[in-house]
């Protein structure tokens, strides 16, 4: 790529000056002047990255600038080393013609673009066979660039070797093709590149193109498949420089530019697009070079706590409902989204050229004509529209040619989806017209694949013309750990995900959903309020009830009657309900369930309600939906579905505690009677709470455990994807926190626990355990540390408070974001218990913290649900005090909130490790 003219290029370095110090070094030192040269070589770097990164601080944005100026710095360093060590250190006087030496700059440095920490990708050429004195200047400086502090990637090959290895290997084929001429014999490097392009390049064109795709897919594949993720890498990231580096590596290997702007010439790109691409790169590298600035290393991933500091360098501020991180990763994502889109369109323009060659062979003069589809054009797969204003004559075709195209498994000519770009805002003024409320309907409920169809329909611009409130969404960032995705990417791919339930694709992962989804009744409904569900994200306020009013505007516009648009409403404002009630409310508590069902009201609602439930959690990201959270989800809904469909269910009590203690016994089988002799033991309460094969598990060790004063049981519980701990023990006040603390000792999250305690004075405690990544415990060894380190705590051999103050915080990202901690108390919402919610920075040993804070308080935990969201931890208890009453009275409640808004700071760590 051409590089930016560079101004007053020796306030970056004056090569002139440096040679001459350098010179005069040498001559009065000799070879014992080396350390001083090195030294005036490091101030010249270290002043040049400094001018460098102050004309990026004066200007902020121009990254394209700052590349290019670092190039620039490299280039006059290598140039005055060379001189130095051939005139200085190994000067030849008379040398052979196989004694010369070209230095070629390759990769990003060869294109004339490096970050302040990029590699110094250079490659060393001689004529044939490198000879003892090419050998000797090459190393020495290679000893001078590593000296200075620079990561080099370096090779060393005659022509023959070079032409040799860049036919067999793809990577140094690429870097050859930005090769840049940086000093030494420039008639080598010329020799060199004739022969590249000529030997090398010459006849593998398409099979270039097919491995630079393919090794693009490979990449994005491992960083996971989509621009939008909240982390993103900027250099290799989907949608980043590299993709846009590889539109221009194809476009350079087919059409020999040696420019992007030359991919306008070649029919590649628009020049609109060769605008967009090279507003994309320049912020992109204005990314890359503020975080190598601020890290001082070779870092390229946006991480979050960068993401703050970087928004603040570029100059964004923030704007009411959304602060300047979020403004600046939106207009990062849209920048994302413009690369997607231009990628799109040059790989379709690219197979489309390729494509027109003539046909040869028998069959030549017998080629397929394009046909006709509802006035379409129809030709190989592709859509296309007949005439340039054909999107102008009726805007509504802005949705209708995507209804066809995904009815029929078509794509959009290139030419067509950039008349589609042009031509979106058009439908402005038709977002009223039945016929385009109809047209978008067809497309969001396909029974094809909506999800492909919207996303492309979001790239050409029309949806967020279409409905401006997702336009509002789009490219939209949290600023939290708990979201993987921007607002549009998660809503698109929830709706993706409803449509794989829907066409049973599913059914292992989400056997429920996949059950209950064909008895929904107005199926349009649930995808519109899939559609909506974080359509208000960003706004001042609360998103449900927002989104619940923009439903009300939106819905009758789409076409949807009165009895629909409710139901949307509805579920867009309850669409946390579900997942709130199943996380951290107690199921096995009656007035839990009555609450629930209560707000629900009917079968319908909770169906709709649980399947937009799932895909919602599911859509935010890999590894947040596990067995655990299906777990808690299937046993709410059957439970509301029970009591919807039969009534009030308090009053079955016995039944459901007798129906649960016959699944135990045939499961125990030959220990049946275990049931009778230790089950009678166990409380009406426990036997609803609990799931029969735990149940039957925690009656196995009652019958082992004899005399024994404790039991401790590990096992791994596929079930829930999670780590099985059962401890009983002689029942005394701070249990808990000690188990809690032991098993935070032992690496482990404990996700949920149930307290219980027997007739005969024993607790029978049932937690839930996770690794830091959320992942079980299983092998033998890590249970048997958990078992030990509980032991341990329990008989008091670990000192608690200061071995859990000095773990080191296994999620450091989180110090990113700041989380102010508050508890709040509901004694409503159990009749027996006060339920306690206490919201903290989630980190380790969190859970032991509370719970000590609890048992000083003296007040008694009989079940505990632990969810976290990211960075954020809401931990639930279900508390009595030591005579089994709720906890009430407003001193005490205040004074309650106030040690556990001390035990969930910051603070209270430093303190326990004092």
């Amino acid at each position: 790529m051409s590089a930016p003219r560079i101004p007053n290029q020796r306030a970056i370095v004056d090569r002139r000056a440096l040679g001459e110090g350098i010179a005069a070094l040498a001559a009065a030192g000799g070879a014992a002047a080396r350390p001083a040269i090195v030294a005036l070589l490091n101030e010249a770097l270290a002043a040049g990255r400094a001018e460098i990164a102050r004309r990026l601080e004066a200007r902020p944005s121009a990254g394209n600038d700052s590349a290019a100026a670092m190039a620039f710095l490299i280039d006059q360093l290598v140039r005055v080393i060379h001189d130095h060590v051939v005139t200085a250190v190994y000067p030849a006087n008379n040398r052979s013609s196989a004694e010369r030496l070209a230095i070629m700059a390759v990769g990003g440095y060869g294109r004339g673009e490096m970050a302040p920490h990029s590699d110094v990708d250079i490659a060393f050429l001689t004529p044939r066979k490198s000879t003892a004195w090419c050998e000797q200047v090459i190393e020495a400086m290679l000893y001078f660039l590593w000296d200075l502090g620079l990561k080099v990637g370096h090779s060393s090959r005659s022509l023959d070797e070079m032409v040799r290895m860049a036919k067999g290997d793809l990577t140094i084929r690429t870097a050859l093709l930005e090769g840049r001429y940086v000093w030494g014999e420039q008639a080598l490097f010329d020799e060199a590149m004739r022969r590249f392009w000529s030997e090398v390049v010459s006849g593998t064109e398409r099979q270039f193109v097919a491995d630079k795709l393919a090794e693009r897919n490979d990449r994005h594949r491992k960083l996971g498949d989509s621009r939008y993720v909240v982390e993103p890498n900027v250099k290799e990231g989907k949608g980043g420089l590299r993709d846009l580096h590889t539109l221009y590596w194809i476009g350079k290997y087919l059409h020999h530019v040696r420019d992007p702007a030359e991919l306008v010439d070649v029919g590649l790109l628009s020049a609109s697009e060769y605008r967009a691409f090279t507003r994309a790169e320049s912020f992109f590298w204005a990314v890359r070079c503020h975080l190598h600035t601020i890290t001082r290393r070779a870092e390229d991933r946006l991480t979050f706590d960068l993401q703050r500091e970087v928004a603040a360098r570029m100059q964004f501020a923030d704007r009411p409902g959304k602060s300047a991180v979020e403004r600046f990763m939106q207009y990062f994502f849209l920048q994302a989204k413009r690369v997607g889109h231009l990628t799109g369109l040059f790989l379709a323009q690219l197979e489309e050229t390729s494509g027109r060659q003539q046909p040869r062979g028998l069959l030549a003069g017998f080629r397929a004509r394009p046909r006709l589809l509802k006035g379409y054009k129809v030709f190989g797969g592709r859509i296309a529209a007949p005439s340039d204003t054909w999107f102008r004559e009726d805007p509504v075709r802005l949705i209708e040619i995507f209804v066809i195209a995904d009815q029929n498994g078509y794509e959009l000519h290139p030419d067509t989806m950039r008349m589609a770009v042009r031509d979106a805002r058009l439908i402005d003024a038709h977002r009223s017209d039945p016929r385009a409320g109809e047209a978008f309907l067809e497309l969001l409920t396909s029974r094809h694949d909506p999800e492909v169809a919207l996303r492309w329909l979001n790239e050409a611009g029309v949806f967020g013309r279409f409905v401006p409130e997702f336009g509002r969404v789009n490219a939209q960032m949290q600023f939290d750990m708990y979201h993987h995705y921007t607002v549009d990417e998660h809503t698109i791919r929830a709706i993706g995900l409803l449509a794989r339930i829907e066409r049973g694709e599913l059914k292992a992962d989400h056997p429920l959903a996949s059950e209950i989804i064909h008895k929904v009744r107005r199926r349009r409904a649930l995808y519109v309020s899939v559609l909506l569900h974080d359509i208000a994200k960003g706004r001042r306020g609360d998103h449900s009830q927002l989104g619940a009013e923009v439903a009300m505007k939106l819905c009758p516009r789409l076409g949807l009657d009165a009895e629909d648009t409710a139901m949307v409403s509805w579920l867009v404002r309850h669409h946390l309900l579900m997942s709130a009630t199943a996380f951290k409310r107690d199921l096995a508590d009656w007035k839990t369930i009555s609450d629930f069902v209560a707000v629900v009201q009917s079968l319908e609602r909770l169906r709709k309600l649980s399947l937009l439930t799932i895909v919602d959690i599911r859509a935010v990201g890999p590894g947040v939906w596990n067995g655990w959270k299906r777990q808690l989800l299937h046993e709410l809904y059957n439970a509301a579905e029970e009591r919807l469909r039969l009534g009030h269910a308090h009053h079955g009590r016995a039944e459901r505690v007798a129906a649960k203690k016959a699944a135990v016994a045939a499961r125990l089988d030959g220990e049946a009677a275990l049931v009778e002799s230790h089950g009678a033991l166990l409380r009406d309460a426990y036997w609803i709470a609990e799931p029969d094969d735990v149940i039957a598990g925690n009656l196995l060790q009652l019958g082992r455990i004899g005399s024994e004063p404790l039991s401790i049981h590990t096992e791994y519980y596929a079930a829930r994807g999670a780590t099985l701990v059962t401890v009983i023990a002689a029942d005394h006040a701070g249990l808990f926190y000690r188990i809690a603390g032991g098993i935070h000792l032992a690496g482990g999250n404990i996700i949920d626990a149930r307290i219980h305690t027997a007739r005969n004075g024993m607790a029978v405690d049932n937690f839930l355990v996770q690794d830091p990544l959320g992942q079980p415990f299983s092998e033998d060894s890590q249970l048997a540390r958990l078992r030990g380190a509980i032991a341990d705590a329990l008989a008091n051999r670990a000192a608690l408070q200061p071995q859990l103050a000095a773990r080191p915080s296994a999620r450091l990202r989180a110090d990113a974001f700041a989380v102010a901690p508050r508890a709040g108390f509901d004694n409503a919402a159990s009749s027996r218990f006060t339920v306690i919610e206490v919201n903290a920075r989630d980190r380790p040993a969190l859970l032991h913290q509370l719970a000590r804070a609890l048992f000083e308080a003296k007040l008694i935990v009989h079940s505990a649900h632990i969810a976290t969201y990211g960075e954020r931890a809401v931990d639930t208890f279900y508390v009595t005090d030591l005579l089994g009453e709720k906890v009430d009275g407003a001193a005490r409640l205040k004074a309650l909130e106030k040690r556990l808004v001390e035990a969930a700071g910051e603070p209270a760590r430093k303190k326990a490790a004092a």
